[in-house]
């Protein structure tokens, strides 16, 4: 038997895809700056917060939306080495692919870059870029400062280092973009509209004010956070549909199941 809480479930595997994405106006409002910013003269932009922030599915909508617009591309997985990145950068910015084996010469992709200045404005998208050590992240401002590559680098904002002030960006960002989490009212919002994209309106229903009120409380308004919760939640809900229906509610969502699934992602202390 199929419960109705399985597809609730499914609905909060945590995903980039643009299907998946949900407009709330700290989202509109993030999309239109960074879009602004990208208009601009800018040699690179900082797209910068805490994990589960929605950075990556932001840079993944935009690239989407602009594609037909300008020449711009998502670099959504860091590269695992330096050769592999400029191998990938090459194949942008010649729209050849490189011999396999062949190493990128450094000076001669710069000389190229600044053949390119005014002919194509080519946006990069670099998302997780915290993976990219400082000898890297220096070679990708010398290409930006060609002015024929616009970069935007997407960085995890962390409790005990500000990576604004990291040295191979001091002076080098022109602008910055901080994607915050959630506040109550934005959350509820993402949580139910989610939910009735599938067209699960009783479930949607069943989320009373009480419960994103804890919810919130315990996930700090983090979607990444959120959707795990979710899920959990609605995991717990299908053992006991399918088990033991006698025991669920099924127009208001119990606060015990809320506390269950907070307990065993370990936001609740034993």
């Amino acid at each position: 038997m199929t419960s109705r809480y399985t597809a609730a479930k499914d609905v909060f595997v945590d995903s980039i895809d643009i299907n998946d994405y949900i407009e709330l106006n700290s989202a509109v409002t993030a999309y239109q700056q960074l879009q602004h910013s990208m208009d601009k003269p800018l040699k690179m932009i900082l797209l910068f917060g805490r994990p589960g922030t929605g950075k990556s599915i932001l840079l993944n909508r935009i690239a989407n939306k602009l594609k037909y617009q300008k020449e711009i591309y998502y670099f959504d997985t860091p590269a695992i080495n330096e050769k592999e990145f400029f191998h990938k950068l090459f194949k942008v910015l010649t729209k050849k692919d490189l011999p396999k084996n062949t190493e990128v010469n450094f000076s001669a992709l710069v000389d190229f870059c600044k053949d390119l200045r005014g002919k194509r404005e080519i946006i990069i998208l670099l998302d997780e870029a915290q993976m990219y050590g400082p000898e890297m992240m220096e070679k990708i401002r010398l290409l930006s400062d060609t002015r024929a590559v616009k970069f935007v680098v997407s960085l995890h904002k962390t409790d005990d280092e500000d990576l604004i002030a990291k040295e191979h960006f001091q002076s080098r960002i022109w602008e910055i973009i901080e994607l915050k989490n959630a506040q109550k009212d934005d959350l509820t919002t993402y949580v139910h509209k989610k939910l009735l994209k599938k067209n699960l309106f009783e479930i949607a229903n069943s989320i009373k004010e009480k419960n994103m009120k804890l919810i919130h409380t315990f996930t700090k308004g983090n979607f990444r956070e959120t959707n795990k919760l979710l899920f959990t939640i609605f995991e717990i809900c299908e053992y006991y549909d399918k088990n033991e229906p006698s025991k669920i509610n099924y127009e208001n969502l119990p606060q015990r199941v809320i506390e269950m699934a907070a307990l065993k992602l370990g936001y609740i202390d034993v």
